[in-house]
């Protein structure tokens, strides 16, 4: 067989768009100095493939017209809930998973502790690491409490010799840490490559399926927090799962953003210790602080991640500032909400921000995105605006439209239920989500401030006139 003529083409490292020729800036993606030349060996025609439920090159279908029975999907658990819930219940035999997150945020301690208690369910694991040596990856398996002759550890880069030993050991799970540092040596191109990290992943996506293997990957990302690599490669695995958080904070977010074989956004919460990653079963506690005396500017919000409700504290600080322009600062929170916010207080309730720093803060090292946190988030610059403090129990939340309307939020009864749980007693929410709330209780029901206006908070404080921000003489 005459062998296959190499080509050339030029790939965006940011987008995986292939050009005929070299050029600056990415007519794609629109960055500039991505473009590189790779080398790569077209693959003959039926060179690769696989059909699941039939044999190879014999595909079958079914006419929807025909009765289905509906299989259980098979899940093994992880003896982790936090992480068998991002999962859809367990891991799903033969699926493919990509695992993204900061370098050092605790990516592979997860997986360790993952194969750690699939071992205890009797199901053999190979983790393969392509960035540490055998020793580093048994050492840190030790320190974590991983022990068990069905994990196995290797250190290899090359996707062939990774495909042998895992038809030799046949393990029913596999863990590539990672895919950037793996290559297929007929590809001339770097690791980390576009070319090699498609290649790599549709080879490891084939061993899944074919072979019924569970495989994990972790990916690496960019400084924009996006996953490194072609958006084939999230498009191609079943499950993608996000590891967050603060290294400045000892807590730990995995979020799913695709999953297959479950609902997707939903999230589990870890805490990072020595001995490892813990998890927080009731996160509520976690990111909620007992004050001892009342505070300006804070108020609690009941959010929802996923399907999974919990609550947390948002603080604004107003303060008069000598600057021509004011400043805007926002963590964890749309710094473009924040303005929009602000916008409409001084359009319908006739405050002045423009002589006023204006700070706002999710406790916790948090990061909330769903417009439903807009009440809080008012509620708290309301308080420290106007030096008064929000009555203890409270709880927040509901949309806000440009129009000062407070529009109704999905899941209202969830986030009560949860909030009634912790103790709280007295609940401001949309006027809108009262039709949705008539199986509630009487006693529940009188607890709740329906609102439909944000001129409807001026109740919340009382009329207390404001110190006065003397201006200091100063000396030339």
């Amino acid at each position: 067989m005459p062998k296959m003529k190499t080509k050339s083409v030029y790939s965006c490292q940011s987008c995986g768009a292939q050009f005929p020729k070299w050029q600056g800036k990415c007519s794609e993606c629109n960055q500039w100095n991505t473009i590189v030349e790779e080398t790569f060996q077209p693959e003959a025609k039926d060179a690769r493939g696989w059909a699941i439920g039939a044999e190879k090159k014999k595909a079958q279908a079914i006419k929807l017209s025909e009765k289905v029975t509906e299989q259980r999907v098979q899940r093994w658990s992880t003896n982790y809930e936090e992480l068998d819930r991002v999962l859809g219940g367990g891991l799903v035999p033969g699926s493919f998973t990509l695992l993204g997150g900061d370098p050092g945020i605790g990516k592979s301690t997860l997986l360790l502790q993952m194969v750690g208690g699939l071992a205890k369910n009797k199901i053999p694991c190979l983790y393969v690491s392509a960035e540490e040596s055998v020793d580093q990856t048994a050492l840190r398996a030790q320190r974590l409490g991983v022990s068990s002759d069905l994990v196995e550890v290797s250190s290899i880069n090359n996707l062939q010799s990774i495909t042998n030993l895992t038809n030799e050991k046949q393990p029913r799970v596999l863990i590539v840490d990672s895919i950037q540092t793996i290559y297929l040596p007929d590809i001339t191109s770097a690791p980390g490559s576009v070319s090699q990290v498609r290649e790599c992943a549709g080879q490891l996506m084939m061993l899944a399926k074919n072979k019924n293997i569970a495989v994990v990957l972790i990916g690496h990302v960019t400084k924009d927090g996006n996953l490194a690599g072609p958006k084939v490669l999230e498009h191609m695995v079943d499950t993608v799962l996000s590891f967050e958080g603060d290294t400045n904070y000892q807590f730990r977010l995995l979020r799913s953003l695709k999953n297959r074989f479950g609902p997707a956004n939903q999230l589990g919460v870890f805490q990072m210790l020595g001995s490892g990653l813990e998890e927080v079963s009731n996160p509520s506690e976690m990111f909620l602080e007992k004050h001892e005396v009342d505070t300006m500017g804070s108020a609690v919000f009941a959010c929802m991640e996923g399907q999974r409700p919990f609550l947390c504290e948002i603080q604004s600080l107003v303060s008069f500032t000598p600057l021509n322009i004011p400043r805007r600062t926002s963590i964890g929170l749309s710094h473009n909400r924040l303005h929009l916010l602000l916008a409409v207080l001084e359009k319908y309730l006739n405050l002045q921000f423009s002589n006023q720093d204006v700070f706002a803060n999710v406790v916790g090292g948090l990061k909330i995105e769903e417009p439903a946190a807009d009440l809080a988030i008012v509620a708290a610059i309301m308080s420290s605006e106007g030096n008064q403090c929000l009555q203890e129990g409270s709880c927040f939340f509901g949309e806000i439209g440009l129009t000062g309307e407070i529009r109704a939020v999905p899941f209202a009864e969830v986030r009560l239920q949860e909030a009634k749980k912790l103790g709280y007693k007295k609940f401001y929410m949309p006027k809108s989500n009262k039709r949705h709330l008539q199986d509630l209780d009487k006693k529940d029901l009188a607890n709740i401030h329906w609102i439909s206006h944000v001129r409807d908070l001026r109740s919340l404080f009382q009329k207390r006139p404001r110190p006065k921000n003397k201006s200091r003489d100063l000396d030339l």
